[in-house]
């Protein structure tokens, strides 16, 4: 994993000992593939420590338990009881919604807005807890009527959905990165740039702190992948970048892959675990994630980051590039003379249809500035052709796969389960 970070050194893994490295003051966690042929509905266990997954199997109009398969009712989900053998009905059960980042519990099958005249500092750390961080800042409130009226209902003691009586709904923030021992946030927020004073085509050379979230996926030193920073201990990147491989790695503890990826186009992401916490210092910084029912309109300018070619054909470029693009309409993408009938709605294109610019660092950032922070909006994962005329980039919509991105960061941050049920890799 290359990081955007000024220092110069190196670690390589399989062998465990430093060394100087010359790529653009960088480090560089290496990881080794040894690349063999997987079928698509399951993974082997082998001598380097690979987990089996689940074999798909289906509980239509239920929840599935992840490591006995069995299927219960889906009102018992986040009933408060775990039905679950290893408790995982109750996970998942907290999200973030909307731009103002409303707190929603789900509870009955129903997801409903949280409203509380006593929330205290224990609830705002369960909530965290189960969004997949280790500290709770603080909780701030917002008059009802200034949320999306999708929004302005009310979990009450019985599991029914009722407009908020109160004057006041809460939202929560969530740091990425605390002190372990106290649980007090000691360093600004997700999506920020504090020291900013595979293929990107048309882009320009970033500078030192530009994109601190973004990292290179290495095999033998040579850039595959791009990926985000997301927390102090987890990446996100493209499923395909690593699939069907085993990484032979001290930091990366595990990979995780979408549960609905099958080496084909949909659901193409997947999250590293790295063993040892990142520092960030201003150069190294998370992105932060959207939030549930977060849109972006057409139109909207976002930037990508790789170290992708520079050109049709050519090599990795040696320095960090980018370039701003406007995000397009699912319509406009799925058009006859664009990608008809490949666009889902797990995707997301940006670019322009008259060509010129565009990305190949898989699963490195589409990140768009909201309200002077960065979010996450799409992981690179496909196109066709290199910045051609109406060939966009295409990215995994990172709403879509929002809820599997916290579900797993909450079951592997505990380690409570199996790794079977995280579809992973140690």
């Amino acid at each position: 994993i290359l990081f955007d970070y000024s220092s110069l050194v190196a670690l390589s893994f399989c062998f465990r000992h430093l060394y100087d490295n010359f790529f653009q003051n960088t480090i560089i966690l290496s990881l080794w593939y040894d690349n063999p042929t997987f079928p698509t509905w399951q993974r082997w266990v082998t001598d380097c420590g690979m987990c089996v997954s689940a074999v798909g199997l289906s509980c239509a109009g239920k929840f599935r338990c992840g490591t006995s398969n069995k299927c219960i009712p889906a009102v018992l989900q986040c009933d408060g009881k775990e039905q679950c053998e290893n408790g995982e009905d109750e996970l998942s059960c907290v999200r973030l919604s909307g731009r103002s980042s409303v707190v929603q519990v789900q509870r009955s099958g129903l997801w409903m807005t949280v409203c509380s005249d006593d929330w205290t500092t224990w609830l705002g750390e369960t909530a965290c807890r189960q969004l997949g961080y280790n500290s709770y800042v603080e909780s701030s409130f917002s008059p009802v009527n200034s949320i999306e009226q999708e929004l302005q209902y009310v979990l009450v003691t019985e599991p029914t959905t009722a407009y908020i009586p109160h004057s006041k709904q809460f939202g929560v923030q969530c740091c990425a990165r605390c002190d372990s021992c106290t649980h007090v946030c000691v360093l600004p927020d997700c999506g920020r740039r504090p020291q900013y004073s595979s293929r990107i085509v048309g882009g320009n050379m970033s500078r030192p702190g530009q994109f601190p979230w973004q990292v290179s996926l290495q095999i033998r030193g040579e850039h595959m992948c791009g990926g985000s920073i997301i927390t102090s201990q987890w990446v996100l990147t493209a499923a395909h970048c690593g699939y069907g491989s085993v990484p032979a790695a001290l930091a990366v503890e595990r990979i995780v892959y979408h549960t609905g990826y099958r080496g084909k186009l949909d659901y193409d992401v997947a999250l590293m675990k790295l063993s040892t916490p990142l520092v960030f210092n201003g150069s190294m910084e998370p992105i932060c994630l959207p939030n549930h029912g977060e849109k972006y309109e057409e139109g909207t300018m976002c930037w990508i980051s790789g170290w992708g070619a520079t050109e049709n054909g050519g090599g990795p470029s040696l320095t960090l590039r980018f370039a701003m693009v406007p995000l397009i309409s699912t319509k406009e993408c799925s058009q006859r003379d664009v990608y008809p009938g490949l666009i889902s709605q797990g995707m997301i294109c940006a670019g322009y249809l008259e060509g010129g610019v565009d990305s190949w660092d898989s699963g490195g950032p589409l990140a768009c500035e909201d309200s002077s922070r960065w979010k996450l909006v799409g992981a690179t994962s496909w196109g066709i052709g290199c910045a051609d005329v109406n060939k966009p980039g295409v990215y995994t919509r990172i709403t879509q796969v929002l809820s599997w991105v916290r579900q797993e960061m909450e079951v592997c941050l505990s380690s409570t389960l199996p790794c079977s049920y995280c579809s992973c890799f140690t």
